[in-house]
């Protein structure tokens, strides 16, 4: 029996493939060229006819025009799915990521096992980062299974991207999927080992109940998103806070495993829940002295943290780089474009808060005789009753019918601890589920004063004694008419449901409006603004409105289809606003300016001093560092209490509310104040200190260019795509997105393959098929990424048809060429081979074989035994070269004839050209393992041979030159 080595050729089932290392005596592991893992077949050579082979040279008279060596290059680089680089990973990715978003990876790859925080601002991509990382050591066998902690509100957001960017499928594990995935377990066995991809739900796995399951069954890597709601640093800090951190704890303790923390604000101006995420990683890191250099250099592996200025522009001559040929300039807004609009209360409106105020004042000042427990009722009470009545008729109507919360407690403190998440906006609020419902205000003995309130507030629904909802529906009409599409943010689901129900008819015939609140389930959530969007359509006049509550101010991404935000409730804690904001102010809105409209009254006694103190002087902070500082919580519920506090003074003692408006409020403004500076400082001190350094510019543009040059970038796909299938006869449209396709005109061949993704009706039919240039698409379209099932079956077909020259039907790519052009003097011949790399890549989890594949172009001037070998950028250039003349075709088969009789004269230089492509790639794999002695000792990677000339093309000068 034959003995088949790893990276040679052999024919079986009808076609060449490349025997893998996996390959036994008896039994062939096989994959095709260029094909992927999901290719690979087991072939028994017993029982199935396999023979060796070899690659056939190209035909002489198979002739193609000037594009062809181009496409057909693009072709068989868009087919590969296993690179030869450092980076097995990126050749399966639908994601072309950006040059900094490359930093966390290669520092990651210089770990043995990786223990990483990832802390870039809000909208920079986080998740790509952390999903090419997870790529990568699953693909090198660094890690055999993943877990993805994170909010239930974020599961299925974090699940569509690692499927659409990343190809990978994941379960879902949260309260409402556990149940149906253990009745498919088997006696014994944990759901976490069932199924090897997982995203879970950090609420539902923090129990007692559920965690020592998960930690027992744990993946081998671990990204939790969202960190900072997983550290308990401080005495006061939150029981859920508690259970997730001791939960992070134990799966950390395991120093085998790798871990992966995400979030844009790490410590928040709290160096102890700083040092607690750093502990996680490494326990060193939480004792520390981050100001000594060894603290920073031990730090400087573990934690990379950039805003927006930092990688705005990205490999330039200010990182370093003597030129501009690799910079990037990153698509974020230039800016938010405030505006504050006020109101004012109608008189009716004015009445009904005015008594609800001397209710109020009337209810603290009588608790305060009766004990620290009825005056703490009472506080909250009064502070539910005064936010929801600036809110909106339907919220004060439902806090005024509705029993306070706080009255079931049976200690002050209990009386805290449930009246504070409901009625305040902290920034340490751990999650924000639950928290948009309107708070109740009534106790045992105010029922018939308030819900004689209370009828008074549902008369008053409607623009017409509602002058803020007015006031809303007038900006809004601005804004529709200027093009953009806004979200409404609201405190309360009552005041949420009621601004969409007023706006329904408003404002015009082609504006859809609707809500979105903590009434639906997360996954309901996102269908509803997919539905929103779908119903507004693509119209140019189309416009959408989305009202929504905070459940949509973190993590979810808003900025497809939303580039403005409206403020109608204002926060108390100015991080809110900066979380609305930032759904839609990130990486993808192709606005270049983000409007913020901020609603606020100016006669209603609370909103014009949260203004004031709290929301503009955020702003400021964000202008002058570049990033967002969170407001510290105590200082900020001490302004908003003293607002309060001479709220209810001025009615019961007007002549001391004068004095403590200028005393109390001012002491207590000038506190946070200083808090807040000092926070900024310490903000500012920390992005310096902590500045990534541990990847250099240089460094990144090497990998950039290594990737470049094996896999290509996103244009050369759109660019293939479409003259790909102009070639063959498909019907080109325009689109604002990409371009659309009539693929009914197209070889049989290719419909066939492209029919079971976009639909037979739709190929068969001739509706135009959407190209889009997003790797996010619907089903029936297509994204222009090398690895969407459409692109990679218009790759094979044309790969294929030009192997085969029997294929009938249009052929857009040939193998051979011969072209005049007044680009050369002297004759030149462009190769485009396909080299074979057997790789040995050590790791944690033991050495793998590997053979991998790379296509390069080489050109060389003269005939073959003369060969003057011309550079790789000489060579690609040639590739874009159109014919300036006619060639007579007998002419040109006699050209082509003799350049491939004489060939073989080149194999030296092809051999010696594989060993030094052979020995770069070793030098970029030890480079990018150089922290992890043991695996870079055991690298190694070798050029199989021959190497395969895919196609030979002759450019000629034109008439009178020299050939």
């Amino acid at each position: 029996m034959t003995t088949y080595t790893a990276g040679s050729l052999v024919s079986a089932r009808g076609r060449d493939l490349v025997v893998l290392p996996e390959s036994a005596e008896d039994m062939l592991v096989l994959r095709p060229l260029g094909g992927a893992d999901d290719d690979i077949a087991a072939v028994f050579p017993a029982f199935e006819d396999v023979r060796g082979a070899e690659f056939q040279p190209p035909s002489p008279d198979d002739l193609g025009d000037s594009q062809a060596a181009g496409l057909l290059r693009s072709a068989l680089r868009i087919g590969f799915r296993s690179g030869a680089g450092p980076f097995r990973s990126l050749a399966g990715i639908a994601v072309e990521p950006r040059a900094y978003q490359l930093v966390p990876l290669m520092m990651a790859l210089r770990q043995r096992v990786v223990r990483l925080l990832i802390s870039d601002d809000v909208g920079i991509g986080k998740t790509v980062e952390a999903g090419l990382i997870a790529s990568e050591l699953l693909a090198q066998g660094s890690a055999r299974r993943l877990a993805v902690l994170c909010s239930p509100a974020l599961a299925e957001q974090w699940q569509e991207e690692l499927r659409t960017k990343f190809g990978m499928d994941a379960e879902l594990v949260l309260a409402s999927t556990v149940s149906k995935l253990e009745r498919g377990l088997e006696l014994g066995q944990s759901l976490f080992d069932k199924y090897p991809n997982v995203i879970v739900s950090t609420d539902f796995i923090k129990s007692t109940r559920h965690r020592d399951d998960f930690v027992k069954h744990c993946p081998d890597l671990v990204i939790v998103d969202e960190a900072h709601t997983c550290v308990a640093a401080e005495e006061n800090t939150s029981t859920q806070n508690q259970l997730r951190y001791e939960l992070l704890q134990k799966v950390a303790a395991d120093e085998e495993r790798n871990l992966l923390l995400v979030t844009a604000t790490p410590h928040s101006g709290k160096e102890s829940a700083f040092r607690a995420l750093l502990g996680l990683l490494k326990p060193e890191l939480a004792r520390v002295q981050l100001d000594s250099d060894a603290g920073r250099r031990l730090l400087a592996g573990h934690f990379v943290q950039r805003k927006r200025a930092d990688v705005r522009q990205f490999l330039t001559t200010e990182d370093g780089l003597t030129d501009n040929n690799l910079r990037e300039d990153k698509k974020f807004p230039a800016d938010r474009y405030f505006k504050d609009e006020t109101y004012k209360l109608s008189p009716a409106y004015r009445s009904l808060l005015e008594d609800s105020i001397a209710y109020a004042s009337e209810r603290v000042s009588a608790a305060g005789d009766r004990g620290k427990r009825e005056a703490r009722i009472a506080w909250w009470s009064a502070i539910a009753l005064l936010r929801s009545l600036v809110s909106s008729p339907r919220a004060a109507a439902q806090t005024l019918r509705t029993r306070s919360a706080t009255a079931a407690a049976a200690t002050a403190e209990e009386v805290d601890r449930l009246g504070a998440p409901l009625t305040r906006d902290s920034g340490d609020t751990d999650a924000l589920e639950g928290l948009d419902v309107a708070p109740g205000a009534e106790t045992e003995d105010a029922g018939a004063r308030l819900a004689e309130l209370a009828e008074r507030a549902a008369e008053l629904e409607g623009p017409e004694e509602d002058k803020k909802l007015a006031t809303l529906i007038k900006h809004l009409k601005t804004l529709l008419a200027d093009g953009y599409h806004p979200i409404v943010f609201c405190r309360y689901i009552p005041t949420a449901e009621y601004v969409a129900d007023r706006l329904e008819g408003k404002l015009g015939r082609k504006t859809v409006v609707r809500a979105v609140t903590g009434t639906l389930s997360p996954q309901q959530r996102l269908q509803r603004i997919e539905e929103l969007a779908d119903l507004a359509g693509e119209e140019p006049a189309a416009r959408r409105v989305l009202v929504a509550t905070d459940c949509l101010s973190e993590g979810v991404n808003l900025q497809h289809h939303f580039d403005a935000v409206v403020h109608y409730d204002l926060a108390w804690n100015p991080t809110r606003h900066d979380q609305r904001e930032g759904r839609v102010d990130r990486f993808g809105q192709k606005r270049d300016t983000v409007k913020v409209i901020t609603l606020y009254g100016s006669d209603n006694g609370i909103d014009g001093k949260v203004l004031e103190v709290l929301i503009k002087k955020h702003r400021q902070i964000r202008k002058d560092l570049g990033i967002s500082v969170s407001v510290p919580d105590e200082s900020s519920s001490g302004v908003t209490n003293a607002v309060v506090e001479w709220l209810l003074m001025r009615n019961e003692k007007p002549e001391q509310a004068s004095l403590f408006d200028i005393e109390t409020i001012s002491e207590m403004t000038g506190k946070l104040e200083a808090d807040w500076k000092s926070a900024a400082e310490r903000e500012k001190a920390s992005r310096s200190r902590f500045a990534q350094r541990t990847i250099r510019p240089e460094e990144v543009a090497k990998e950039v260019l290594a990737i470049r040059d094996t896999l290509g970038r996103a244009d050369e796909v759109r660019e293939f795509t479409r003259q790909a299938l102009a070639s063959l006869e498909a019907v080109l449209g325009k689109d604002d997105e990409g371009f659309t396709a009539d693929l009914s005109g197209t070889p049989v061949g290719l419909r066939d393959a492209v029919a079971p993704v976009v639909g037979g009706d739709a190929v068969e039919s001739g509706r135009p098929v959407p190209f889009r240039a997003t790797s996010a698409v619907a089903r029936g379209e297509a994204a222009l990424v090398r690895t969407d099932p459409v692109v990679g079956a218009i790759a094979g077909y044309v790969l294929n048809a030009a192997l085969d020259d029997q294929t009938e039907g249009p052929r857009p790519a040939r193998r051979c060429g011969v072209i005049r052009t007044r680009a050369v003097d002297v004759r030149t011949t462009l190769l485009l081979v396909r080299y074979r790399f057997h790789l040995t890549l050590p790791s944690r989890a033991g050495e793998r074989q590997l053979v991998a594949e790379d296509a390069r172009l080489v050109a060389f001037q003269g005939a073959p035994a003369k060969a003057v070998w011309l550079s790789p950028e000489d060579a690609l250039e040639l590739a874009d070269l159109a014919a300036d003349e006619n060639t007579d075709r007998e002419f040109a088969i006699r050209t082509m004839g003799r350049v491939l009789d004489a060939l073989d004269e080149t194999k030296s230089y092809l051999e010696n050209y594989g060993d030094e492509l052979a020995a770069d790639l070793l030098e970029s794999h030890r480079d990018a393992r150089r922290a992890a002695a043991e695996i870079v000792r055991g690298v190694n990677v070798v050029a199989q041979r021959p190497a395969d000339i895919l196609g030979a093309y002759v450019y000629l000068p034109v008439s009178g030159g020299a050939a």
